[in-house]
């Protein structure tokens, strides 16, 4: 199943869509993606609290390993380019880290 699909199941059909319609849709989609990374950031320095409390190191090397791989197999399962996708968690992962060293 393709992203695509997916969208055609969401009743979005681009091919009869207007373009006002289509650029609706992405302003609606931004607007769900700067969602997701606030609660994504809100999680992390939730992690980065925890982290504090129990004496660990806020960095974490293997998780972000883990994170990236996550993002490439994820990227492929929706044929999204995998390195674009990557670039995209490197730059929330040092959002994060931004965030975490505001915060203490």
């Amino acid at each position: 199943m393709s992203e695509h699909d997916d969208d055609r199941d969401r009743g979005i059909d681009p091919q009869t869509m207007s373009l006002d319609e289509l650029r609706t849709e992405i302003r609606g989609i931004d607007r769900e993606i700067v969602e997701l990374i606030a609660r994504r950031t809100y999680v992390a320095d939730t992690i980065a609290q925890v982290k504090d409390e129990r004496g660990l190191p806020t960095t974490d090397e293997e998780q972000e390993q883990r994170v990236m791989d996550r993002a490439g197999e994820n990227a492929e399962q929706f044929d999204v380019d995998a390195n674009l996708v990557k670039a995209i968690f490197r730059l929330l992962i040092e959002l994060n880290k931004v965030e975490q060293r505001e915060n203490r």
